[in-house]
Formats: structure tokens, C-alpha cells, sequence
């Protein structure tokens, strides 16, 4: 099976009745188990497709934009295109990218809240206007290298939690806003709505109500200054949840139909970005070394907890970590847990153990602690969940290889873009036949693996 790299020629294979996700990442392990036991990603792109659908469903007409940053591997990229979705950039490159999509430039936002100056000159070149701005040092720099830009006020939301206390948080306040406003009007600058983000973790739905009104009194604060104001971006936060979708669009649809109905001009758009991806992602990782370590300095400090002291405690170390596939582990919980892949007995014994990536850096800890079977050096582990914050630009410590990208489809998932005529020639021809009768029973796949 064809593996591959964030290049133009990639492909997507498409799965019969009779063929599964599971048979696939089945499939890659016993390849690589004979051919060298690297890392590596199976994304089922079908999933953007239904989550996309889903989102018409409930949040229409709120139109996507989907941000970069959060996974810029191509079939994720070129699907989200052909649905229709906008894209939030966050540097030349993200911009490029999208470009090279033959997106047009109306529907992407340049949404880093720090630019640089020659990337504000590239966006003003490629026709890209929309972006975002919260202080007046942003507000001069934009005016001096994009003269035709034009900017979303990004206001700060009151959605601090414990655990983000030490996050970088952007966002201005509204009294600054009439601050910025006055600027604006004095170097000539365009102010045409207002942003602001809610973070995923946020448990106050409540935060969304008062982001909304603090977003009308800026609208309402515009008219003053004569700006022709027509655009409302609620960020990101979306967490791929069908529930949560629902209940954020249970809170904001009654307060967006009193303060920006249809009939008051404004688009409002929004940056689901976790929402798209994140599940649509599988890791599959190679155990590469393996040690015993004393049961004390496993478990977190001021946890105490009785074992048997005939017990083994397991330090694994596996073939990826937070300097590559892992890198959002450094700023922030692991939404994931690991699956053993290989076939054991219920009743087996479970041990305290931890994941560490392979730099041997005190930072590279992918999981501090959980109950894994004893496992061998050459076994395999999955963990889902994996496509949001881990395929876009990587590092390259200690000569970090990019896992390969597997892209699946299921043939309804084809069908349901086929029927929405949306399926481009150019999409078209990534696609290839994976027949379900080249799949190797299950008790041939463990028993050659082993």
C-alpha cells in the first residue's frame, strides 16, 4: 500500500463494502512491520465530508473557515476546497498553500495576530484583505503594507479557565476599540467587523452571549465612525463534538437573530478547525525500546497508590513524540489514549507504564501514566484522535522523520460528494480501488506480524 508525504501527489484510496479503516491500519502494520517500523497516519477524509454536512445541518448559515495551522497535510486541504469551506492562514505559507488550491482570496483570512511585515506585503500582492487586528502597533504596521486591507477587531472573551491562566490570550478590550477605531479613521484603514474566540475547553456556554454583545456594541460603537461594518467571525472552540456543535448553536442562534439578523447585511463565519479533523486522524506508533523503572517515580508527584511489589513497572519508548506527531502534548492535555494493536487475553495482567518519545529529552513524555499489557519492543500502539495540531509544520530534532499519511475514503462517502457535484476532475484522479478481497484475515495479519 502507498504511503506518502505532504507533496501534490498524494492519493486517497477508496474502500469497498467490505473493507474497513481497521483493515487498513491492519494492513500498514504488517507492511511495516517487514519493511522498516515507522510511524504513521491513516486519515479517513470521508469524515470531513460527513462533519461537514453535519455542520449545514446545524450551524448554516454560518460559514467555515478552516484554520491551517491545526493539519495543512494536502487531502485535508483539497477536500475542505472542494466542499467549499473558507481558510483562516496564519502565514505565507499556509496562504500559499491554499492558493495553490485555486481558492479564492475572498475566501481566505490572514489571521495571525502577529504579522510580519513582508507577509502583510504577500498578502496584499495575492488580493487576501481580511485579517485580523487587536492593538494599534498592528494596526499602524497593516496600514504602511496593505493599504486595501480589511479588518476584523479581534475582542477578548472572559474564557479563562485554571488550567489556560498561563496561555498566551489575544484580544482587545471595548474601550480600546474606540481607540482603534480613531486610528483607523486617521491612517485610512478599513474596519469592516469584529472576532473573537472561545476556547474549546470552555465550559460556560454563557461566554459565547456576552462575546456576541460586547460584538454589537463594537458594531454599534462603528457606525459612529462612519464604518460600513458587515462581517462576524465567532473563532474556533468547535471540538468535533455533535453534541457540543448543538449545544453552542442552541445558546448563540436566539441572541445572532436579535442583534445581526439577515437583514442586517452581516456574514458571520466562524474557524471550526479541531471540529474537521480531529477525529478524522489514526497514529500508529512502533514500540522501540523498553525498561523497568521503580514504581515511585512513574506515578505523578503527591499521588500515592498500593501495588504489589513483585509488580513490573514499564517505560516505553516509542518512534514518535512532542517533537513531531505529539507537539501540541507541550502546551496542552493529550485528548487521546493509546490502544494496544496486537491480540491479548481479557483476563491478561494490565501494569503501570509510560509513553516517551524517542529524543530521550526530559520533555518528550507522551503519557506519564496509564495500565498497558507488558508489551515487546516491535509492538505496535494506536492512538486516535490525532489530526488536529500534528500535521502541520513539524520539527526536525533529532533528525525527526514525517510519519506517512494514508488517506482513506469510504465508496458512500465518494457517492455523497458525487451527488453533491463536488467532486473536481482534479480531486478525482488522487482516488484508487482498495478491494476488501487484498485484505489479509486478521489471525493471518497477527500471526505473520509475530
Amino acid at each position: 500500500m502507498k504511503g506518502f508525504l505532504e507533496d501534490a501527489n498524494y492519493s486517497i484510496g477508496l474502500l469497498d463494502e467490505g473493507a474497513t479503516l481497521a483493515d487498513v491500519i491492519d494492513n500498514c502494520i504488517y507492511e511495516h512491520t517487514h519493511t522498516g517500523k515507522k510511524a504513521f497516519y491513516v486519515g479517513d477524509l470521508g469524515k470531513l465530508v460527513r462533519n461537514n454536512i453535519q455542520w449545514q445541518n446545524v450551524m448554516a448559515p454560518i460559514k467555515p473557515f478552516y484554520p491551517v495551522k491545526c493539519n495543512s497535510t494536502p487531502g485535508v486541504l483539497e477536500i475542505l476546497g472542494t466542499l467549499g469551506v473558507g481558510f483562516a492562514c496564519s502565514s505565507k505559507s499556509e496562504m500559499a498553500l491554499v492558493q495553490d488550491l485555486g481558492i479564492s482570496p475572498e475566501n481566505i483570512i490572514y489571521t495571525n495576530p502577529c504579522k510580519q511585515a513582508s507577509q502583510i506585503k504577500y498578502a496584499a500582492k495575492a488580493g487576501i484583505n481580511i485579517m485580523t487586528c487587536d492593538n494599534d502597533i498592528e494596526l499602524k504596521k497593516i496600514s504602511r503594507n496593505h493599504p486595501n486591507a480589511k479588518l476584523l477587531l479581534h475582542i477578548a472573551t472572559e474564557d479563562i479557565t485554571a488550567g489556560e491562566e498561563m496561555n498566551m490570550k489575544f484580544g482587545t478590550t471595548l474601550k480600546n476599540c474606540r481607540h482603534l477605531m480613531e486610528c483607523a479613521k486617521e491612517l485610512g484603514v478599513q474596519i469592516v467587523g469584529v472576532k473573537f474566540h472561545v476556547s474549546g475547553s470552555c465550559k460556560d456556554l454563557q461566554t459565547y452571549i456576552h462575546a456576541i454583545s460586547d460584538a454589537r456594541c463594537v458594531f454599534d460603537m462603528a457606525e459612529e465612525f462612519g464604518f460600513k461594518m458587515n462581517m462576524l467571525d465567532i473563532g474556533g472552540g468547535f471540538t468535533g463534538s455533535e453534541l457540543q456543535l448543538e449545544e453552542v448553536n442552541h445558546v448563540i442562534r436566539p441572541l445572532l437573530d436579535i442583534y445581526f439578523p439577515k437583514e442586517s447585511g452581516v456574514n458571520v463565519i466562524a474557524e471550526p478547525g479541531c471540529y474537521y479533523v480531529s477525529s478524522a486522524f489514526t497514529l500508529a506508533v512502533n514500540v522501540i525500546a523498553k525498561k523497568t523503572v521503580e514504581y515511585d517515580k512513574l506515578l505523578p508527584s503527591g499521588v500515592e497508590q498500593a501495588r504489589n511489589d513483585d509488580e513490573p513497572v514499564f517505560t516505553y519508548y516509542i518512534n514518535d513524540g512532542v517533537y513531531g506527531s505529539f507537539a501540541s502534548k507541550l502546551s496542552e492535555k493529550l485528548n487521546t489514549i493509546p490502544e494496544v494493536h496486537k491480540k491479548y487475553k481479557e483476563d491478561e495482567p494490565l501494569f503501570a507504564s509510560s509513553l516517551w518519545g524517542p529524543s530521550c529529552d526530559e520533555l518528550d513524555q507522551i503519557v506519564e501514566n496509564c495500565l498497558l499489557p507488558e508489551l515487546s519492543v516491535g509492538d505496535w500502539l494506536i492512538f486516535d484522535n490525532m489530526g488536529s495540531g500534528t500535521l502541520g509544520e513539524q520539527s526536525t530534532f533529532n533528525d525527526y522523520q514525517r510519519p506517512l499519511i494514508y488517506y482513506m475514503m469510504s465508496f458512500s462517502d465518494w457517492d455523497e460528494m458525487q451527488d453533491a457535484g463536488i467532486a473536481s476532475d482534479t480531486l478525482m484522479k488522487n482516488f484508487f480501488f482498495v478491494p476488501s478481497c487484498i485484505q489479509l484475515s486478521r489471525e493471518e495479519r497477527f500471526s505473520t506480524a509475530a
